[in-house]
């Protein structure tokens, strides 16, 4: 079975407006607020992980170069690997207590999740 390209202008087929735009072509900076603003949800997880387990942190709010940036100095501060996308942090391994302390540093407001 061959791939289909995935169009960004899926659902528009004509326009006749030579001057229109489609609304997903805004291309806003989204704007990272202050770590004291954002609260982060700090948690274990095994699943879809072949029974490894691996620190998630979620509910990151701004552009992706911040959250780059942050799981850099996460990953740094614990000497482990991990990645960031879609808004979330995973870290590997079981360092929970370890992350939040860190986060807290940084000036997150941080929850742990999950027991």
């Amino acid at each position: 079975m061959a791939k289909k390209n995935k169009d960004t202008r899926s659902g528009y087929v004509y326009s006749t407006n030579p001057d229109f735009v489609p609304d997903d072509f805004d291309n806003e900076e989204v704007v990272t607020p202050p770590p004291a603003s954002q609260t982060l949800y700090v948690s274990h997880d095994r699943m879809l992980r072949k029974g490894k387990t691996v620190t998630l942190i979620e509910g990151f709010i701004g552009n992706e170069s911040d959250l780059s940036a942050l799981a850099a100095l996460l990953k740094n501060k614990c000497g482990v690997g991990g990645t960031a996308k879609d808004g979330e942090i995973v870290i590997q391994g079981e360092l929970r207590d370890k992350v939040a302390a860190l986060l807290n540093q940084q000036g997150y407001k941080v929850k742990l999740k999950g027991g």
